[in-house]
């Protein structure tokens, strides 16, 4: 009986991911308008107040109602009802800190990570829902600053720095981020001169299943995904296709739906200057990259896979969301609200978040005031 439950769960979040992701494409005039101050219909992101201006570029979609956001100040927010009121559960004494990354495990366990030069860099983990919480990790290192965190499952994860005597650093936990160790780097390949990563979306160190990694660049002479098969021990390094050159330019995130398929994108951060090539795809578990047939028309931080689909994909910025439907062969821009991070739940939760203390959920249905044009009602170019 048990296991049935299961495959109902499972049937039916599969069926809402795939309806959700052909409802992203419908064309506009397949939705009509809708009368002045009514709700409009058709997916969208709905924006849920948090009654903060800080910038989240932290985020964990736990579930539909359940997400984390972490950002600047110390701020630490969670939400049970799916938006509708957020707990401030920032840890006390961080609001000097910048929280760039946060991974939750559900409602009450969740690991944050705050970035910067030596001791600012520092991991906290929460067992209580933020009622209390451990500082786990305080990077003695003053050349080192710690960009991301990602976990294999609720006991082991990985943290990663930018470059130390020219490789890569890496923390190791195997007990949910409670203690971390700095793995050797005998296998890190040697970092390019000026290359680092980008800790604008919590997603330039991501893992899929037990022990696949990768780890994204940017700033040397090309961008690079760095992989490792053994949990960070080994490392192999592939060109990424997107333009680096400058200290502003690279991969910011990663996304792969499984230890094959993964998405890049990136670009130049900088308002105002171009990204072209800002998206690229592997099929070999990033040994190879292919530059984006169509790829996002300007510079994108954050990137994920609709759950329970093969090859629809959300990519966000400060300028707009982006869909694909292909795998990241072509986008198209859905939305041009600023959003600097996307995550997705199992159960099709998704959740986007940004400045000026911005996060909505992408709704499947109707919109209230205060919300973003559904995503379907805008044109290939936003």
């Amino acid at each position: 009986m048990t296991s049935m439950g299961k495959t109902r769960r499972a049937v039916s979040a599969g069926l809402c991911g795939a309806a959700l992701a052909v409802a992203l494409t419908a064309p506009a005039e397949a939705a009509p308008a809708a009368p002045a101050g009514a709700a409009q219909a058709g997916p969208g992101w709905e924006v849920k107040p948090t009654g903060t201006e800080v910038r989240f570029r932290g985020l964990a979609a736990v579930s539909r109602s359940t997400a984390w956001v972490a950002g600047s100040k110390g701020t630490v927010l969670r939400t049970l009802d799916g938006g509708r009121s957020w707990r401030n559960v920032s840890p006390p004494g961080a609001e000097t800190l910048e929280f760039r990354d946060v991974e939750a495990f559900d409602g009450r366990r969740a690991v944050v990570l705050a970035i910067g030069e030596g001791e600012a860099s520092r991991i906290y983990r929460t067992d209580d829902g933020g009622a209390s919480w451990t500082e786990s990790f305080r990077n003695t290192d003053p050349r080192a600053f710690y960009d991301c965190v990602t976990f294999f499952d609720s006991r082991h994860g990985l943290a990663m720095s930018d470059p130390v005597d020219g490789k890569y650093r890496i923390l190791s936990t195997g007990d949910g981020g409670r203690t971390w160790t700095v793995l050797p780097d005998t296998g890190m390949p040697a970092a390019l001169p000026g290359e680092a990563g980008f800790a604008a979306s919590g997603q330039c160190l991501v893992s899929s299943g037990p022990r696949d990694v990768w780890l994204a660049t940017g700033g040397g002479a090309t961008a690079r995904v760095l992989h490792s098969a053994d949990r960070g021990l080994t490392w192999t390094a592939a060109e990424s296709t997107i333009p680096a050159g400058d200290p502003a330019r690279g991969v910011f995130a990663l996304a792969f739906r499984d230890r094959t398929h993964g998405l890049a994108v990136g670009g130049d951060y900088r308002t105002g200057q171009a990204s072209p090539r800002a998206g690229a795809v592997s099929r070999d578990g990033g040994r190879t990259w292919r530059q984006a047939h169509t790829p996002p028309p300007a510079y994108r931080s954050g990137v994920t896979w609709l759950p329970h689909t093969r090859s629809a994909a959300l990519a966000v910025g400060p300028t707009g969301t982006d869909l694909t439907m292909d795998g990241g062969r072509t986008w198209r821009t859905v939305d041009t609200g600023s959003y600097d991070t996307v995550d997705c739940a199992r159960d099709t939760g998704c959740w986007a978040s940004g400045e000026k203390g911005r996060v909505a959920r992408l709704e499947p249905g109707g919109h209230g005031p205060g919300t973003d044009v559904p995503l379907r009602r805008i044109g290939p170019t936003g």
